[in-house]
Order: structure tokens, then C-alpha cells, then sequence
């Protein structure tokens, strides 16, 4: 189990900015969570989630699956596929309402779980009559009832898994549902490429992003906000980009989807001004705005340059091991990179994850990252140049 003694007195709520139709009729949740990080292992290229945890209630900062023990339990849990599925709800008259989940328990029981879901309660309270928990088994599947919904999840007592998985469902299509924005830019020579995802609010399909993402070399994620207001579900929107030369497609409809979901695609010049960005509804208001700063996207290519030729990665890790170790901000995306390029395995980046400070997990990082040649030192400082681009900066004029 991960966690931080830091977090032994944080109480935390429900999260997530409170839509402007959520406010209408706010869902309480009376329940303290404790949140903690999954350990993760690779089985067959799917990632697994562990958690052992002692009596208390907790939540998990992956899949924000939440749950209460009375006693210390071990639950193994990972995303499914909705794929095989969609044809079963389609002939049942029920849509999406959550991630998919495979959740098994290995020690223990629990007396509670509650199930992520992206429904938007504010404007239709009597939606929640309408949530039932779909349990697919080896030879058919089930419904059962919900015990109480949040605005973020959906509760059910003494629950009993199956092995196969266990579901979140929703009967209606006309449903406004919280959604997640995710972007990403590639810098190809003078040309910006951003990717903006747009789906409704799913762990997995979060986990489906960062997966794909991970696949396009020089591919880093900008943290933008969370829209204000919740999504009417299948309508389409619009991107607008002022200062770029195309952006595909024109539309987006809100819909859920079994694999990665839709994304715009804009191509910028690097002119190295601030990006606006603007979301527009079906009926042309203005849903999101953000403005990415030039300084966010803007790596400085003579530095990275300087940086890479001359003096070999595992030297310049090694000359600047103290300062690395003390200066990261953040290791985890580091680790993420090298994991997702097989150049570290499962056990180490478990071990990464597991240290407290940033300064154990980049120790930890480097003691894993050192003794394996250059290519992966190469990557390693590829992927700080990336995360940490002032740190790595500074230490090269340093140097030179």
C-alpha cells in the first residue's frame, strides 16, 4: 500500500470543481476518504491495480473506486473494455455511467463500495432512481440496486464481486454528465501540434489516453482546467484556435466510447505567443476557455541541443546526481516514460512509486536508471530535458 504518513490526518471529499447544474441540488457525501496510490503491476500489457489496506475508507487516486473495511482487506482490481458489452446494453436500454472494472477481493471483505460514475445529478435528481449496478458473471449478468448516490459516486453495501467484473450502469441517453478536457502538445520543428481529448468523466478512459500519448515521441501533457458545467451527452462541439492553420475535425460529438476517445488535432505555427483556446456548444456558446502560456510549450531547442551532444546522458546524470535528486519536482512522469518504453520493470517502478519524498523516488530512479547503458540513461534524460526542462538547463550552462 502507498501512501504518505502526510496524508495520515488529511480528510478528503468529494473532488472536482462543483458544476454550475450540480449546484442546483448538491449531493452530500458524510464520508471521510483517505486517498492512496494503487500499486501497479503489468500482466499481459494490462495494467493491474493493488491495494492492501487496514479498517477505514479509502480512496483510490487511479480509478477514484472508493471503499470501506471494517478490517485490513486486499483488493485487486483493472479497466475493462466496454466493447464486448455495448451490444448487451444497447438491447437493455442502458448506456454507460462509469469505468468498467474487474475487481477482485483477495483478503477480506468490504462494507462498502462506491462506484466512480460522470453523471451530472443537478438538473434531473430523479436520475439517481434510475442507476443500477450491472455485475457480469460467467453466465450471464445482473442487476442490482444502488444504495445511495454522490455526486461522484454511486454506493452499495456488503457488495460481493464477481470475478469476471463488476459495472456501473445508467438507464437514459439524454443525460448531462461531467466530462474531462485532456491535452497534449508535440513540437515538430517550427509547428506546435496540439491534441485536445474531450470525453465524459472515466478513469479508464484516462488510463487509454496517457497510454496513447505515450506512444508519440516528444509528446508532453499540459495541465489545463476542468470545464465549469456538465455536458449534455451526444452533443457535438467545436474547437477554436485563433492563431492555428487547421483543426480536425470540425466536431466532436460527447459520446462514450469502447476504446481511446476523440481528440482535435490543431497545427500552430511556433510564433511564441500564449494559445488561446475556446469550446464552443451546438448552439455556439462559449462552454471552456484556457490560455496556454508560451512559456509551457516552448522548450529551448539550442539548450536541448547543447544538452545531447557532447557529453554522454549517463555522465551528466551521474555529474549531477545530487542536484537531480534534490531539484526534480517530480519524478513520477519520469518513471512513467522509462516504464511505458519497457526500460524499467514493474518492480522498479514500484519501488519508485513507493518512496515518500521526491527525493527518495528520484534516488531511487537513478540507482534503477544508471547501470543500464546508454540508451536508457539517453531516454531518462530525454524525458527530464521533457519534465524538467529549467532544471536540466541550468545545469548545462552550469556545466559549461
Amino acid at each position: 500500500m502507498l501512501f504518505s504518513p502526510a496524508l495520515d490526518s488529511i480528510c478528503v471529499q468529494e473532488t472536482g470543481p462543483i458544476c454550475i447544474t450540480d449546484m442546483l441540488v448538491l449531493v452530500q457525501d458524510s464520508t471521510h476518504w483517505l486517498q492512496i496510490e494503487p500499486l501497479t503491476s503489468t500482466v499481459q500489457g494490462v495494467t493491474m491495480f493493488r491495494h492492501r489496506t487496514p479498517k477505514g475508507s479509502y480512496e483510490c487516486t487511479v480509478s477514484g473506486l472508493r471503499w470501506l473495511c471494517e478490517r485490513d482487506v486486499i483488493l485487486k482490481y483493472h479497466f475493462r473494455n466496454w466493447e464486448p458489452y455495448s451490444h448487451l446494453l444497447k438491447d437493455m436500454q442502458y448506456t454507460q455511467g462509469g469505468p468498467l472494472l474487474d475487481i477482485t477481493m483477495e483478503l477480506g471483505e468490504l462494507e462498502e463500495v462506491h462506484l466512480p460514475h460522470c453523471v451530472c445529478l443537478g438538473t434531473n435528481p430523479s436520475l439517481r432512481n434510475e442507476m443500477k449496478i450491472l455485475h457480469v458473471e460467467e453466465h450471464g449478468v445482473s442487476l442490482e440496486e444502488v444504495h445511495e448516490v454522490t455526486r461522484f459516486h454511486a454506493k452499495i453495501l456488503h457488495p460481493k464481486f464477481s470475478v469476471i467484473s463488476l459495472i456501473l450502469r445508467l438507464l437514459s441517453w439524454n443525460v448531462d454528465v461531467h466530462c474531462e478536457l485532456m491535452l497534449y502538445l508535440t513540437v515538430k520543428k517550427e509547428t506546435l501540434i496540439p491534441r485536445l481529448y474531450l470525453f465524459p468523466s472515466n478513469p479508464g478512459q484516462m488510463q487509454a489516453v496517457e497510454q496513447q500519448e505515450s506512444k508519440f515521441q516528444g509528446s508532453s501533457r499540459i495541465l489545463i482546467s476542468r470545464p465549469e458545467q456538465s455536458f449534455k451527452l451526444n452533443s457535438s462541439f467545436r474547437l477554436n484556435i485563433p492563431c492555428s492553420t487547421s483543426i480536425n475535425p470540425p466536431r466532436i460529438q460527447l459520446i462514450h466510447r469502447d476504446t481511446t476517445p476523440s481528440f482535435f488535432r490543431a497545427v500552430v505555427k511556433m510564433t511564441g505567443i500564449d494559445i488561446e483556446m475556446e469550446l464552443f456548444s451546438d448552439d455556439e456558446r462559449t462552454v471552456w476557455k484556457e490560455i496556454v502560456l508560451r512559456d509551457e510549450y516552448i522548450s529551448d531547442t539550442h539548450s536541448t541541443t547543447l544538452i545531447l551532444i557532447g557529453i554522454p546522458a549517463e555522465e551528466f546524470l551521474q555529474n549531477h546526481r545530487a542536484i537531480l535528486i534534490q531539484g526534480v519536482k517530480n519524478a513520477k512522469p519520469i518513471a512513467d516514460v522509462l516504464r511505458s518504453k519497457s526500460m524499467i520493470g514493474d518492480e522498479e517502478y514500484s519501488r519508485i512509486k513507493a518512496e515518500t519524498t521526491e527525493q527518495d523516488r528520484m534516488r531511487e530512479l537513478l540507482r534503477s536508471v544508471l547501470p543500464k547503458g546508454p540508451e536508457v540513461t539517453g531516454a531518462c534524460l530525454k524525458a527530464l530535458i521533457e519534465h524538467e526542462h529549467h532544471l536540466v538547463k541550468y545545469l548545462s550552462e552550469s556545466s559549461t
